[in-house]
């Protein structure tokens, strides 16, 4: 399942003093680098309970995931589909400045990740320089080597005591950069809408469009004429930009709901059907089986055994 361009505005606030928030504070240890333009926030989870981070400030946020793979969560990168990967060591993320990036986890391993913030208004980036800070796509888990092999020698850099340290990282602080520019110049065609398929503008649309109205029975004229199709051409179009049928895709989104909602004890199974449409447990409970393959119940007791 797709969630292309899912609104999660909701999930993020302006980060103050702009690095990544985790929740609760004291399950990770932290330290931090200042190079100028970039800053690098070196973090190790020390226990295997459920945590949460989330980011958004007037900066770039280039991650690098050393060691990280969960029993569940999900992460969110504004404009980009969600993610429920279980394992991501050696993978990288970028969130662009200004953009929401926001997760949760229950770690099957202590995870150990590196933060990097890159600051647009830093002097670096002045035209006289000649060195410029582009647009910079989003993306999620994704690897390149040049791009890895400079972080981790930033990284190293962090809390480093030799006296030409700093000059280093600002010399690697340009390469990484460079290597960030020149990855979003050699992938920009792979990010072209699947041809056949709705235009990222539209499926932005749709997806805002689903979400508000997850607990509604939308018709498939009613998704048509968001966009301005037919019901055939628009159904045609969905499944080839989604993967799957519009129907389908609205249950999943609500069975993702669901499985959020089913980690607060406090609500009951009846509870959580009705807040995403269901007026019956029984009906919701064959939905949420025919997806999950486990009733709502045996959700919830396998989450917390």
């Amino acid at each position: 399942m797709s969630d292309i361009g899912i609104s999660i505005s909701g999930y993020c606030r302006p980060s103050s003093p702009s690095i990544v928030e985790i929740t609760p504070p004291d399950i990770a240890r932290r330290r931090l680098a200042n190079w100028g333009a970039i800053q690098a926030d070196a973090v190790k989870v020390t226990r295997r309970e459920t945590f949460e981070y989330r980011f958004q400030a007037r900066r770039h946020l280039l991650i690098a995931y050393e060691r990280a793979e969960r029993h569940d969560g999900e992460t969110l990168i504004e404009g980009l589909p969600k993610s429920t990967l279980r394992e991501f060591n050696g993978k990288l993320s970028f969130v662009p400045a200004g953009h929401c990036f926001y997760g949760w986890q229950i770690p099957r391993v202590l995870t150990r990740v590196t933060y990097f913030y890159i600051d647009v208004q830093d002097p670096l980036f002045d035209p006289e320089t000649g060195i410029t800070c582009p647009l910079i796509s989003p993306r999620l888990f994704f690897f390149d080597q040049a791009v890895w092999n400079t972080a981790l020698k930033l990284k190293a850099e962090v809390g480093s005591c030799d006296p030409g340290s700093r000059q280093y990282a600002e010399a690697l602080s340009l390469v990484l950069i460079h290597e960030l520019i020149r990855l979003e110049r050699t992938t920009s065609v792979a990010t072209r809408p699947i041809r056949g398929g709705l235009p990222v503008w539209q499926q932005k649309r749709l997806v805002e469009f689903i979400e508000e109205h997850l607990a509604e029975d939308v018709s498939l004229l009613t998704l048509a004429e968001l966009v301005d199709l037919s019901v055939y051409h628009f159904a045609r179009a969905f499944k080839q930009s989604f993967g799957v049928p519009p129907h389908r895709y609205h249950m999943d989104r609500r069975m993702d709901r669901a499985r959020s909602l089913l980690q607060r004890p406090a609500l009951s199974v009846t509870q959580i059907g009705i807040q995403i449409g269901f007026r019956e447990t029984s009906s919701f409970t064959r939905a949420f089986r025919k997806i999950t393959g486990l009733t709502p119940t045996e959700y919830r007791g396998h989450r917390e055994a």
